[in-house]
């Protein structure tokens, strides 16, 4: 393996004569790279596939002030008895439990509490606020669509992904090391619950508008909401916006009766062009045209504006959840 090293040297010139700096790149090779990266190759085959160990197995680790500083870290004021019940998962507490039973512990006065409440009422927060806060900012989209944006935003792998770059792997008291996607969703769930019972409902929506909502950000909303007919979803969106008929027409074509033809379909309501698309033969160009309509009608086009996420949500229409 070889650095590239560059320098800058001034040319000595007689008196008289500008000097300007001249760049000068040299190779050099480290010698004492490929045998020390052979070394450390032999060590590590030598030692085999080592588990990966946990951080608060580490001398200095100390959970309480790692609580702390994660709280510090989303500007929230956490109760920490209440923040680590939102890490702690329920398989962590059968472990406990277990281990206690084998060390001859009957009775514990210390109980520990677990998250699965915590993360219901989250989940429930989660959902109502990542819906006003699509509904608000794509208003003409249908509700298949809202759902389906919802979906991709609490999905587990979504909300995993979320937990994780929050710093969220090595805070979770679970039986298991990495602990699962389900595991992170959940507490990220609880932590929401959390910051309400902590901070208040307000506090709770705008960390779920800056942290979850903000995952839609430069998406490709049809990637998302996969529409599987669009052509008949355009269809009853005409009829229920008294849009007309649809009229497809062929704008345009090139390479007939070749491998590389493309066709380019206007769809037209009330003679008005409402979208266009090409395709290989008629049909798949109808389809990406209805596809286009779709999204010119929605409001979802690829040039849209960003969307905004400073919207303030009012958390009234919230309710407890009943019993």
């Amino acid at each position: 393996m070889s650095l590239i090293r560059t320098a800058v040297r001034i040319l000595v010139l007689p008196k008289g004569i500008n000097r300007s700096p001249v760049l000068d790149q040299t190779r050099s090779f480290k010698r004492w790279l490929a045998p020390t990266l052979r070394e450390l190759r032999r060590r590590q085959k030598k030692l085999g596939s080592i588990p990966p160990q946990p951080r608060s197995g580490f001398v200095e680790w100390n959970y309480r002030a790692e609580l702390f500083a994660f709280g510090k870290r989303l500007q929230e004021d956490f109760q920490l008895p209440m923040l680590q019940a939102a890490f702690t998962q329920h398989s962590y507490v059968e472990k406990e439990q277990v281990r206690q039973s084998e060390l001859g512990i009957k009775e514990s006065d210390a109980k520990i509490q677990d998250n699965l409440q915590l993360a219901e009422r989250g989940a429930y927060l989660a959902n109502e606020c990542v819906r006003a806060y699509l509904k608000h900012s794509l208003p003409l989209v249908p509700a298949e669509g809202i759902n389906a944006f919802t979906d991709y935003l609490l999905s587990t792998k979504m909300l995993s992904h979320i937990g994780a770059h929050l710093g969220m792997t090595e805070l979770l008291l679970d039986a298991d090391y990495p602990p699962a996607e389900e595991s992170l969703a959940r507490s990220l769930l609880a932590v929401i619950s959390a910051i309400e019972q902590s901070n208040g409902q307000e506090r709770a929506f705008l960390f779920i508008r800056d942290i979850i909502c903000t995952q839609m950000n430069q998406r490709d909303l049809l990637e998302i909401w996969r529409i599987e007919d669009p052509e008949q979803m355009l269809k009853q969106i005409c009829e229920e916006r008294n849009l007309g008929d649809l009229e497809p027409r062929l704008i345009g074509d090139c390479g007939k009766n070749t491998v590389l033809a493309a066709y380019r379909v206007g769809l037209y309501a009330n003679k008005k062009l409402i979208g266009s698309g090409f395709g290989e033969d008629v049909a798949t160009a109808i389809k990406t045209a209805s596809l286009d309509a779709l999204q010119q009608l929605f409001g979802i086009q690829d040039n849209m504006r960003p969307l905004s996420f400073e919207a303030q949500l009012k958390p009234s229409n919230i309710k407890a959840i009943q019993n």
